[in-house]
């Protein structure tokens, strides 16, 4: 019996490898300059987050960077333990609880994320400013459509728009940068 994928299945594949290995090397450049603050990649895209759009429930960060409900309670519960967010009962409706940044987490990522964003800058550095735009452009589309067909909606597909009012104040080449 025939293993050898279609071809455009081989491509996929392909294509696949070289996604997960770039995002693995890519990581691998960030990791130290979080590390050194005592963070991970999860707990900054939190932090970031929030930094950015305000106060978000579990489920909303959870959605946002990507994670596991119960892998977002550790998460918070960390960050909360070292001072940096709180769970605050939202007043209009008791049942919800918003993670908000206390004021030593918004120094932190305010002196954080700048050096983040020249990190993931760096390490992205092979490709033009046209090549970053279409690599956006596909990966959003690639997103997008594996949402889909595991019955996600659109809304619920990874997406890196963001109100202009909440834009990062890291900068690189004249574009705003999140993680």
């Amino acid at each position: 019996m025939d293993t050898t994928p279609p071809p455009q299945g081989a491509a996929a594949l392909r294509a696949y490898v070289k996604l997960f290995r770039a995002s693995r090397a890519v990581l691998a450049r960030i990791e130290p300059g979080l590390a050194a603050h005592g963070l991970t990649a999860t707990q900054l895209g939190v932090l970031e987050v929030i930094w950015h759009q305000g106060p978000l429930t579990q489920g909303e960060l959870g959605r946002k960077v990507l994670t596991s409900a119960g892998n977002m309670t550790d998460v918070v519960d960390k960050l909360s333990a070292r001072g940096l967010v709180r769970r605050v009962r939202d007043l209009a409706d008791r049942r919800h609880v918003r993670v908000e940044l206390t004021g030593c987490g918004r120094d932190l990522i305010a002196a954080v994320f700048p050096r983040h964003a020249e990190d993931i800058a760096r390490a992205m550095a092979g490709l033009s400013s046209c090549e970053l735009e279409l690599l956006g452009t596909l990966l959003r589309q690639l997103g997008r459509h594996a949402a889909q067909d595991d019955g996600a909606t659109a809304e619920e597909a990874p997406t890196d728009e963001m109100p202009a009012d909440k834009m990062p104040t890291g900068k690189i080449g004249g574009d705003a940068v999140t993680p």
